[in-house]
């Protein structure tokens, strides 16, 4: 199949390539490696399978042309990473919803399947035990630039979910839960990458708050099985799901154990809120994903513990 993933140079979407073409597809990759990078897919670049376009999800003319030679699009392409986003609340906003826009309007025009990535993001302060698809939203103020993603996300999938329930195109939306793997980033506020690295160098781990609060990770490998397991199972259409592991961990706890995993002489220093992002600034204490869904419809569920996450990306940073 041709298949074409806006951004597919990025963490997730490059790893996403690779489980393609190793299936036989044909992938065609648009990225404006804004935050994705070349070194990603350099391993591919004399593969006859592949065919890179730089270029944005905002040339409507590109994004048209792309899809209309595509059978199944993968739309990957955003703005990422808290930072980025406190920083550069419009550009963000503007890409992240009308980026998508232009590639659902293309898929109607060609009846191109079109599976949209989403984020835990829109949940938000929801601070549930295990936030379920169907679950509220709690924000805060919309002048918090700290939501504007979580706005944006949800922008997105409302917007996909129109698209299926108005004119019947066949969307499926997935919510990533904190994905952390070969090839992230820390630069991007991503805190797995970044304890691993300043771990590696002996450096302070440092935290943001009190380190109380909780997050999930899951391995960017599970969760391309997971994503291949949605995309093309006939009854996920029209369906919002989420992808994560539910093993939740607090900070405190993440940082000691990848000190312990890397044998690093790191100490853990903290940092506040205010001083990391500025005034203002909200997180929320807890997210733990329910995965029942994902499993009820395909049987996927994550197989990768945290050990191997970090013994990962430490192999990978390593070298």
């Amino acid at each position: 199949m041709k298949i074409l993933v806006t951004g597919g140079a990025g963490f997730i979407g490059s790893h996403l390539t690779d489980c393609l073409v190793a299936d036989g597809h044909a992938v065609t990759v648009l990225d404006n490696f804004s935050t994705g990078t070349r070194t990603n897919l350099s391993h591919l670049e004399n593969c006859s399978q592949v065919k890179i376009v730089e270029g944005t999800i905002l040339d409507v003319q590109l994004v048209d042309k792309l899809v209309s030679q595509s059978k199944y699009v993968f739309h990957l392409a955003a703005a990422v990473g808290v930072f980025n986003i406190v920083n550069h609340p419009l550009d963000s906003l503007v890409i992240n919803i009308k980026g998508t826009e232009n590639v659902l309007e293309a898929a109607l025009a060609n009846l191109t399947p079109v599976f949209v990535t989403s984020s835990s993001e829109v949940y938000g302060k929801n601070v549930s035990d295990s936030l379920s698809e169907t679950d509220d939203r709690i924000l805060g103020s919309p002048t918090t630039l700290r939501w504007s993603y979580s706005e944006a996300k949800a922008i997105d999938e409302s917007l996909a979910y129109a698209y299926f329930v108005e004119k019947q195109l066949e969307t499926r939306i997935v919510r990533f839960f904190n994905t952390v793997g070969p090839r992230q980033l820390g630069s991007y506020g991503m805190v797995v990458p970044r304890f691993v690295k300043s771990a590696l160098e002996n450096e302070p781990l440092t935290i943001y708050g009190t380190g109380d609060q909780t997050r999930c990770f899951a391995h960017v490998y599970d969760v391309i099985d997971a994503v291949i397991a949605v995309a093309f199972n006939a009854n996920t259409v029209g369906k919002v799901i989420n992808i994560g592991n539910n093993f939740e961990i607090s900070m405190n706890d993440l940082a000691k154990k990848i000190i312990a995993e890397t044998k690093s002489n790191s100490i853990i220093s903290y940092v506040s809120y205010e001083d990391a992002y500025g005034q203002g600034f909200e997180d929320m204490e807890r997210r733990v994903p329910n995965i029942s869904l994902i499993n009820s419809l395909t049987g996927w569920v994550p197989k990768r513990d945290l050990t191997m996450m970090i013994d990962d990306i430490a192999a990978e940073m390593r070298k």
